[in-house]
């Protein structure tokens, strides 16, 4: 393991974050509020980014220093992102909660009156999910000249999804071109929201944590707070484009219009995500007597909130009938498509291990028979489904842990059981005493940093991060 490179690469994102956190001081000073925040902010990140330059070294990357510096990288970003938050009064640990669940796009928030936080504050605070969706990395790589090969073991590291979805031959070139795609359909967003009557700083901010599938919003009651069915169907709307797959966006636009109907991934979301609607719609109008149209209403929203994991809210869910609430736990486990912003365990692994399901069921009947498992028309190769089923385990065991922690903590079954998938997959929100209109305050200190580490190990889709505890990894 190579020291030098992993320091020496912390030191560039370390100054790259340093530079965005000159934005959220640009609108602190424009609406006349303290500066301190980020002016110490801004210099102890860039300092430490310049004093990390003493490691810088020619050698060349390999794919366990791309694996470390991502995995370190995105907690450096979570405790030099924390800073403002502890100057602006939130305790340390809280702190760090909310930088990590920021940057990973969680949306979980342990703030209890968000409207008395400065709108600098909150502005950063959106800020850092819309940088985390697409990717701290990616965007490391998109601007940093001369990666190269570096650049495709960080791109490996990070990209969510079983498959690499390469749009260019160099990985720089692909980063590039989803971060054009991101930051246009971001701003088509703002322009949408100002016209249907939003504030230039709402319409920034909840596109933002549209965008990145994160959920943070400057208001208490989250989306409810608007009152407008029209708003809510916009941010559905950009929600459901968030929680696919963004280089099939670039091929829909540049190339073929028909790619996304194509793609068997979407075709399976866009599925899953009107089945649920329906059922979530009838159980409301069946149980809860919200009428037709607001059953659909509160319906479309929610499903497509708690299944992209952005996790913003129209209605607290906490009192929903329990056969509803089942429904949004259910798609709490499915999450969005390989290369969207959105979290869970992707719609892609789910699709792959019901077809294989499929095929293991057929060979139950014909024992010598040989059917391939297909996606998008070709072979998926065993080593691809045999780490998603990996994946898959893994991913359960975690939940199952760190739900066992926060019950052993003093946490009831519903609240730890929701709070540690609403983590782990990105989501947010979850019942009970992390319910969407609550916070994430209550939860014991241990329990907080459990929760810490299920957003970090969540986005980094798992073995980025559990690499950094075994020993082989270290080893030369």
């Amino acid at each position: 393991m190579n020291f030098r490179v992993i320091l020496y690469a912390l030191g560039g994102l370390l100054r790259l974050l340093g530079l965005f956190m000159l934005i959220p001081l640009g609108v602190a000073y424009y609406y006349g509020e303290s500066l301190t925040p980020f002016l110490v902010s801004i210099f102890v990140t860039i300092i430490t980014g310049l004093l990390l330059l003493y490691y810088k070294t020619n050698e060349e990357w390999m794919r366990k220093e791309g694996f470390a510096i991502v995995a370190l990288g995105w907690l450096a970003a979570a405790f030099f992102g924390s800073i403002p938050f502890m100057l602006d009064g939130i305790s340390p640990l809280n702190a760090v909660f909310e930088s990590m669940s920021g940057f990973t796009t969680t949306g979980s928030t342990i703030l209890t009156d968000i409207e008395s936080h400065q709108k600098g504050i909150l502005f950063w605070r959106g800020m850092i999910q819309w940088l985390g969706g697409m990717g701290i990395i990616v965007l490391f790589i998109a601007i940093l000249p001369k990666l190269g090969v570096a650049g495709r073991q960080l791109f490996r590291a990070e990209a969510p999804g079983p498959t690499e979805d390469k749009l260019k031959p160099r990985i720089k070139e692909t980063a590039r071109i989803l971060w054009m795609v991101y930051f246009a359909i971001s701003f088509l967003q703002v322009v949408v929201l100002l016209l249907a009557g939003v504030s230039l700083y709402d319409s920034i901010n909840h596109t933002f944590t549209t965008m990145s599938c994160g959920g943070f919003s400057n208001y208490a009651l989250s989306v409810e707070a608007f009152n407008s069915p029209l708003i809510e169907f916009i941010i559905t709307f950009f929600m459901f484009i968030a929680g696919a797959n963004f280089a099939l966006h670039y091929r829909a636009i540049y190339i073929d219009k028909k790619f996304l109907i194509k793609d068997d991934e979407f075709r399976f979301y866009t599925g899953l995500i009107l089945l649920a609607t329906g059922l979530l719609a009838f159980l409301l109008w069946r149980d809860m007597e919200t009428g037709f149209f607001n059953s659909f209403r509160f319906a479309i929203f929610q499903i497509v909130s708690i299944m992209t994991s952005t996790g913003f809210a129209t209605a607290d869910f906490n009192f929903w009938s329990d056969s509803a609430k089942m429904v949004l736990i259910f798609v709490m486990f499915i999450g969005g498509c390989a290369g969207s912003t959105g979290g869970g365990m992707k719609v892609v692994r789910i699709l792959i291990l019901l077809r294989r399901s499929r095929v293991e069921l057929f060979k139950a009947i014909h024992p010598r028979a040989i059917r391939a498992i297909k996606f998008n028309n070709k072979n998926v190769p065993d080593e691809i489904v045999n780490s998603i089923v990996s994946f898959v385990v893994i991913y359960l065991l975690i939940f199952l842990l760190s739900t066992l922690i926060l019950s052993v903590l003093g946490m009831d079954i519903i609240s730890s059981f929701t709070a540690s998938i609403a983590t782990l997959g990105n989501i947010g929100p979850g019942l009970n005493v992390v319910g969407p209109m609550d916070s994430f305050d209550p939860v014991p200190a241990l329990g907080k940093l459990v929760l810490i580490a299920n957003m970090w190990i969540g986005r980094l889709e798992i073995y980025t991060v559990i690499l950094l505890f075994t020993p082989e990894f270290w080893k030369k």
